[in-house]
């Protein structure tokens, strides 16, 4: 939970991290404070049968989207796997578009046609939520091509999963940005387990970042749970996708505290190594810092998380309140004009 004490002591950042400005600092734990009670809400919509299909919640890895996102311009592309609900909220999608779109509402960011796992707002460059595992990383290369052949000096970010990095069209798609030299940095969010098997069980050649050295691409690492961390780890390889056109693999190491979906019994990890990975938690980690830097009050701290449950609880109303989705549109959106022309009567479902 957020603001509990582990006994743990705080690292600081690196350098690079320390010309954030007070307020800077401020936004991004305001951001992980948002993220959280988002995910709780949508946990207890969950159990409450509201949200249909599956659920992949960030808890524990508020720190990457944060972070990383927040050394993009606006003119970046964003794209993601099915753990997407972080990356929306830090790409800047309203909690209510967000929350809609989980309960499959006609007011979600996807117009109720996605779901969870299929959050999408092209106004803020946020292009998916993909469910096939290693898919949206071909669909992010052609994201950067576009940008390069537009000449727009905008990059892209792809985070993806550590399960996804030995899927085939991973390394066909790091094979190609780096011959086409395209803006892109890919983000691995190795939260250790993939769906459920250990990362030392299933990946060899590990750390997962030695896959780009294949490509001639550069290497980044940085701490998942330390939100300065990521923001200047991504910014170096933001830098070097937008003025060299250099791909980067980035390795960020971070740990997901609930199980892969909220279907999952989450068996195969032990209670005591779920309770010691807390003591690394984002936020309480980032609070202690900000406190000792004398920029964070409890009282501040408190109207933060007052603001983001109220947020959430918002979200969640709205969302319960909304219309469901517009039929009409989803059937417009599988086929096109001509193929909706059936000159021959057909039986509908209730007919049969």
């Amino acid at each position: 939970m957020v603001g509990e004490d582990p006994g743990v002591a705080v690292a600081e950042p690196k350098a690079a991290a320390l010309s954030l400005s007070p307020d800077q600092q401020i936004a991004l734990y305001r951001q992980m404070v948002r993220i959280r009670r988002f995910e709780e809400k949508a946990a207890q919509a969950f159990m409450r049968a509201e949200i249909k299909g599956f659920c992949h919640l960030y808890i524990g890895e508020e720190a990457v989207a944060v972070g990383a996102l927040s050394a993009l311009e606006q003119r970046d592309a964003v794209i993601t796997a099915y753990r997407d609900h972080g990356v929306a909220l830090a790409r800047g999608t309203s909690a209510r578009a967000c929350m809609a779109e989980l309960l499959g509402k006609r007011t979600g960011c996807s117009k109720g046609m996605g779901g969870s796992m299929h959050l999408f707002d092209r106004a803020h460059h946020f292009y998916g939520g993909h469910a096939i595992v290693g898919s949206h990383t071909a669909v992010a290369a052609g994201l950067a091509f576009a940008q390069q052949y537009e000449n727009t000096g905008g990059i892209t970010l792809c985070l993806l999963g550590d399960g996804a990095m030995n899927q085939g069209v991973v390394s066909e798609t790091l094979n190609l940005v780096s011959l086409w030299r395209l803006p892109i940095v890919f983000l691995i969010e190795n939260n250790e387990y993939a769906m459920g098997t250990s990362v030392a069980r299933s990946s060899a050649g590990l750390p997962l970042v030695n896959r780009g050295s294949a490509f001639d691409m550069a290497g980044r690492t940085a701490n998942g749970m330390d939100v300065e961390d990521v923001r200047a780890s991504v910014a170096e390889a933001v830098s070097l996708a937008r003025t060299e056109h250099l791909p980067t693999l980035l390795e960020v190491k971070t740990y997901r505290y609930r199980g892969h979906s909220m279907s999952d019994p989450d068996t195969y990890r032990t209670k005591q190594e779920i309770a010691e990975q807390k003591k690394n938690d984002p936020i309480f980690l980032y609070r202690k810092r900000l406190e000792e830097r004398r920029i964070l009050t409890e009282d501040l701290a408190k109207q933060i998380d007052d603001e983001a449950r109220a947020e959430a609880q918002d979200a969640l109303t709205f969302a319960e309140q909304s219309p469901e989705p517009d039929l009409e549109l989803a059937f417009s959106l599988l086929f096109s004009p001509e193929d909706r022309i059936d000159p021959v009567p057909r039986p509908r479902y209730s007919d049969i």
